[in-house]
């Protein structure tokens, strides 16, 4: 199949605007002979996840291209790193190699030309993608609510091939991004369990670890959300979905743009499978996301992905004045920009006063941005509770922001128990 370009990307690829402008559409070439694309297509944002450390490498990689010259096609924001630019004084002294590099990764980027968010959540903050915009995402979650909660329209760009799209500005016309790809295949009702639970924010992301089990590489279409759901909770379920399993896209009927009805969903097409989960379901999403067990709780750790500016309204009411336990650890991860909108509101000072550490530009499931954080963790979240156990000396329990908030003022998992009948 011939691939069709257009005479600014033979000029690329031939050199005549330099080596990393050639190095950057070869490697876009080569991603869409691989997904077998006719055709390139514009973009109008990246967000790049290649300035996360892994490695030398991805050192490398940018101090090349800004060797030669490389600029930026699109506006392009930066995924968190590893290390927080914001607090130096994080450190791992085992690991002070690993955390210089990925500073000076961060700070390559910026030079690059990159707008400096640090967030895995960037969709929370203004100027974001529209309905129908093709961008280049990169982080999972943030993969995930772009095409199914804004329906942007982008695949999930790798290391690398991330930086080489918002350089060109141009990539694949491949699969996400083209109308067929987005239609639902496979049907997920809900409306069986009961109100009270659809109503606790945990169930979002117990149902999104389930669709990430259930859905396989299948478009999932979700029936019986409640209407009042909000982008808290559809975070949530992106995040799980795209960690259990693989979701980049799914459709909440009466929700989400791409789905307001249920044919609009499938694109007129039939429904031809159907799974109705239960409570049990939910259950067992939670069983494999960490057990409670004897050991006894060493800390909290909230904000995966990053904290919005409505769940710190949250934490800071169900606080009510109260303080951590003094026993125990309590990490909140966010981004710069609502890390800031949260100290105009004097949340901030109100919640590191009551013993919450609060981290800008990473997570906490990476071990060199914190101390402390092994033994027992609660979270709020599936994805931290997905990760965290491979990465850090911790065993997982998850709960709702309520319980994580009661156990940590109380010294002790609180957990409300569901009934699987």
């Amino acid at each position: 199949m011939a691939l069709q370009l257009k005479q600014l990307d033979r000029d690329r690829l031939e050199g005549r605007l330099g080596k990393a402008q050639r190095f950057a559409m070869e490697t876009i070439v080569a991603a869409a002979r691989i997904d077998e694309a006719d055709a390139l297509i514009d973009i109008s944002f990246a967000h790049i996840d290649a300035c996360f450390y892994n490695g030398r490498a991805h050192l490398d990689f940018v101090n090349y291209m800004l060797a030669h010259g490389a600029t930026l096609a699109v506006p392009s924001w930066t995924n968190n790193g590893l290390v927080s630019l914001n607090d130096l004084s994080l450190r791992d002294p085992l690991a002070s190699r690993e955390m210089d590099e990925a500073r000076q990764l961060m700070q390559a980027y910026v030079r690059l030309g990159c707008n400096p968010v640090w967030t895995c959540a960037p969709y929370q903050l203004p100027d974001r993608p529209a309905l129908g915009d093709h961008i280049v995402g990169s982080e999972s979650n943030a993969v995930s609510f772009y095409n199914s909660v804004i329906g942007a329209r982008t695949n999930k760009y790798g290391d690398f091939l991330d930086v080489c799209a918002a350089i060109t500005g141009r990539v694949p016309f491949s699969k996400l991004h083209r109308d067929e790809y987005r239609a639902a295949q496979l049907l997920i009702d809900v409306s069986a369990i009961p109100t009270r639970i659809r109503d606790d924010d945990l169930f979002y992301h117990l149902l999104g670890h389930a669709i990430g089990r259930i859905s396989g590489d299948l478009v999932p279409a979700i029936v019986g959300l409640p209407a009042n759901c909000d982008e808290d909770d559809l975070k949530a379920l992106s995040a799980a979905g795209s960690s259990s399993g693989s979701v980049p896209l799914f459709h909440a009927v009466g929700i989400t743009p791409e789905a307001a009805t249920l044919d609009m969903a499938f694109q007129g097409k039939p429904v031809r499978q159907s799974i109705e989960l239960s409570v049990g379901d939910l259950q067992r999403a939670r069983d494999e996301l960490g057990r409670n067990t004897d050991q006894v709780l060493a800390g909290v750790a909230l904000g995966t992905p990053h904290f919005s500016l409505t769940e710190f309204a949250r934490l800071v009411a169900l606080l009510d004045g109260r303080s951590i336990h003094p026993d125990l650890i309590c990490y909140l991860t966010t981004s710069r920009h609502v890390y800031r909108q949260a100290q105009q509101r004097g949340w901030i000072e109100a919640l590191q006063n009551a013993g919450v550490k609060i981290i800008t530009d990473t997570c906490t499931y990476f071990s060199p941005a914190i101390n402390g954080l092994r033994g027992k963790i609660m979270t709020n979240s599936a994805k931290w509770a997905y990760y965290a156990p491979g990465m850090l000396p911790v065993e997982a329990v998850i709960g709702s922001l309520r319980e994580c908030v009661e156990s940590a003022v109380g010294g002790e998992v609180v957990l409300d128990q569901w009934s699987p009948t």
